[in-house]
């Protein structure tokens, strides 16, 4: 009976083996016959392709930014550091240089050791080349068996390359496109963004940290478990030990050794320039639209692997952000207490015209709902980050929470460019991109206020009026514009027998004086001179566009504004200078664009340097020297525009020309002050900061030891006058005490 019923059991455990042999190879063979899915044939895998980020380089080479869709940064075998294969090898396949892509020899023991025995620290078989096919092809979800008909389906593909690669050309794919904390494919990617370093020069302890985290990438992400990670680490250390690439003396040595990180995002919204690199991507779009690959196909920003160098300087970058960052953090201090608790954006009827423009509100309202239902919808509260200046927080409010919340910020705008060329070397669109996606820089148009009086004086210098011409600081009433009066913030305007030459009158930004001079050479020619230095906006042909009311991008600004020390030629501003495919290639490449002929004479571009330096030596800008003690040769214009709702600032240097623009996005909000709004305060000290710093460091003496061009004999002379005078007796006496005209035009 015994010896029948052993038959039975050993007949019956030859069927039930018999039957799951012959269910595995039921699947393989369906697997390969490619009934779940065609498999990549040797044709396919010989000539893989995998979606390359477009890198952001520049103007030194330094990667600024990246374009992707999986944060992907390829590399050749020979930048692959020795260590660091060493690493992978001991921790993830130390049978890799033996194998045929599946370890038969690692499955029999995770078989015997895992499965019979119970011991889970046999490790689960996979091989670098498995682990690879998964990587370039992915998982799909079936039904049923998943797990088991992807295995099968990556042992072939392992298979499969192993024949048409090389060990060394497989552990290259490998590093290029294994997955790495914080969405980052490939070594390189992740060296940059854990250790701000190229994978060459990782060292041991680095190199072993990215490898560990390779067991569960969340779990041992560095930015978030570094002391997980270290330990983790030094398992890695000793996988090396255990399989001689590591000696004892070498592992006490880097295990002692602290993990540290040079964490730098490559995210779309943080890290340096966002606004720059949100501008440059738009501009590579539309380029891109007019380029095709050598197959004819168009080139893909996301996938190509594109090399994209720009004009930008990353360091001075740096210390631009930072200026703003210091001053616009306590200027927003100051403005909110300046206001107390009467400020506008607690004003319910700004808060109701503010929401209106809401995108929510706008869905809403084109779906019917009544005012009520979407205020109703606008007041849900849900937990949301919100931007302060002393860090960010989050909090439960709504929609319109939120709105009031942001209404209150000022926001900025700053661009400094070679104005020699054009190029672009620092870009500021806003306070946070994350918070604040509007570019002031590229989008915005606001009104210029007094940095528009050098155009003005520009066009009269050329027209021939002498700098030593005087005019009254007196008001003036011009009855054919509805009997406009300007007027001035000074003290002084009341004084109708005080007249300034031009030196002054512009270096005091007076009001007065300026729509006088305008009068004099014309609006016409003030436009047209206005044209020839780059403005292209339609300007409002009226009196007040010498006090700046035309509304002007921020580019074109500094773009005109460049000619005052480029030969009086002005640029047009760049920022690409070329771009090559992932091959080194170049596709397309960009020359400064400098205007042919000069927008006005040597004579007058001296004049108006003259006359912009004494702003900063003795006029609304002499805070540049007595509160930030720059030494440069420095010109420069402060502007303010009706009610305080707009401070500027542009600071000329021989080698760099800086403009900078600060107010609040909601044009109902201005300054409480003038003494707050005014330029010089709002607008004027991210400038100063920002040339403290440059100043404070050596590589950029080129910029901030440079000297402006010695003004001619016949300019010196003709600017040697006094720079005010009194009316006579007799003109005091008689003069005429209406002051009333009409505007001429010519």
């Amino acid at each position: 009976m015994k010896l029948l019923l052993k038959r039975k059991w050993i007949k019956w455990a030859v069927i039930v083996g018999v039957s799951v042999v012959g269910f595995f190879a039921l699947i393989y063979a369906s697997v390969f016959l490619g009934v779940f899915g065609k498999l990549p044939t040797k044709e396919d895998l010989s000539s893989i392709k995998q979606a390359e980020a477009t890198q952001l380089l520049d103007k030194n080479g330094k990667l600024i930014g990246k374009y992707y869709i999986y944060d992907r940064q390829p590399l050749e075998f020979e930048d692959i550091p020795q260590h660091l294969i060493d690493a992978l090898v001991a921790t993830e396949d130390v049978r890799f240089y033996e194998h045929d892509g599946v370890d038969n020899v690692s499955l029999l023991r995770v078989f015997i050791k895992n499965i019979i025995l119970g011991d889970k620290s046999a490790g689960g078989g996979s091989t670098i080349t498995l682990q690879l096919a998964k990587n370039l092809f992915g998982r799909k979800n079936y039904v049923v068996f998943s797990m088991l008909i992807n295995k099968f389906k990556e042992s072939i593909i392992a298979k499969r390359i192993e024949d048409i690669y090389s060990k060394n050309d497989i552990l290259t794919m490998y590093f290029n496109t294994v997955p790495f904390p914080d969405n980052t494919y490939g070594i390189e990617s992740a060296s940059r963004k854990f250790f701000n370093k190229p994978a060459i020069h990782l060292n041991y302890s680095e190199a072993a940290a990215l490898i560990g985290t390779l067991k569960a990438t969340s779990y041992y992400n560095p930015r978030l478990h570094r002391e997980r990670t270290q330990l983790r680490r030094d398992v890695v250390f000793q996988q090396m030990y255990k399989y001689d690439y590591l000696t004892e003396e070498e592992i006490d040595s880097l295990s002692a050794q602290e993990l540290v990180l040079n964490y730098k995002s490559f995210n779309h919204d943080v890290g340096l320039a966002p606004y720059f690199r949100e501008s440059v991507k738009k501009e590579l779009k539309i380029i891109l639209d007019t380029l095709k690959k050598p197959d004819g196909e168009p080139y893909d920003l996301y996938r190509d692997g594109l090399v994209v160098h720009t004009t930008l300087d990353s360091t001075m970058q740096a210390l631009a952000e930072t200026s703003m960052k210091e001053h616009l953090a306590g200027l927003q201090r100051a403005h909110e207490q300046s206001y107390g608790k009467y400020a506008p954006w607690n004003s319910k009827k700004v808060v109701n015209s503010a929401i209106k423009t809401l995108p929510a509100y706008k869905t809403y309202k084109s779906q019917g709902l009544t005012e009520k239902q979407i205020l109703d919808s606008l007041s849900v509260k849900r937990k949301t980050e919100l931007f302060q200046w002393k860090g960010d927080t989050i909090k439960n409010v709504s929609a319109i929470d939120s709105l009031k919340h942001y209404l209150k910020f000022l926001n900025t705008g700053m661009l400094s460019v070679e104005p020699q060329t054009g190029a672009i070397r620092t870009y500021i669109g806003g306070i946070d991109y994350r918070f604040f996606k509007y570019d002031h820089v590229s989008q915005s148009e606001r009104q210029v206020g007094s940095t528009f009086k050098p155009f003005v004086y520009t066009a009269a210098i050329e027209d021939g009026m002498k700098p030593c011409t005087y005019f009254s600081l007196s008001a003036v009433t011009y009855t054919d514009f509805d009997d406009w009066t300007p007027t001035n913030a000074g003290k002084e305007e009341d004084d109708e027998h005080l007249n300034y030459n031009l030196e002054t009158a512009l270096s005091q930004s007076v009001n007065t004086i300026a729509v006088k001079v305008l009068n004099k050479v014309g609006i016409e020619k003030v436009v047209e001179q206005a044209a020839k230095m780059g403005i292209q906006k339609e300007l409002p042909e009226e009196p007040s566009l010498a006090l700046g009311v035309a509304e002007i991008n921020l580019k074109e600004l500094t773009g005109a504004y460049a000619s005052y020390v480029n030969d009086s030629k002005p640029v047009k501003l760049y920022a690409i200078t070329k771009i090559t495919d992932k091959n080194g290639h170049v596709i397309a490449e960009f020359k400064p664009d400098i205007a042919e002929e000069q927008a006005y004479s040597d004579y007058t571009r001296e004049v108006m340097l003259q006359i912009m330096q004494s702003t900063v030596n003795r006029g609304t800008a002499t805070r540049l020297r007595s509160s930030y003690n720059l030494k440069n040769d420095i010109a420069g214009k402060t502007g303010t525009t009706q009610n305080n709702k707009d401070g500027w600032f542009v600071g000329i240097t021989p080698k760099l020309v800086t403009v900078a623009w600060v107010g609040n996005d909601n044009h109902s909000i201005g300054f409480k002050t003038t003494g707050i709004g005014q330029g010089a305060n709002s607008a004027l000290p991210i400038f100063a900061k920002f040339y403290q710093k440059l100043n404070a460091d050596s590589q950029f003496n080129t910029i901030t030891k440079s000297k402006f061009e010695t003004p001619s004999d016949a300019v010196l002379q003709d600017l040697d006058c006094e720079p005010e005078k009194r009316d006579g007796f007799l003109k005091r006496l008689f003069g005429n005490k209406k002051k009333e005209r009409k505007f001429k035009r010519k």
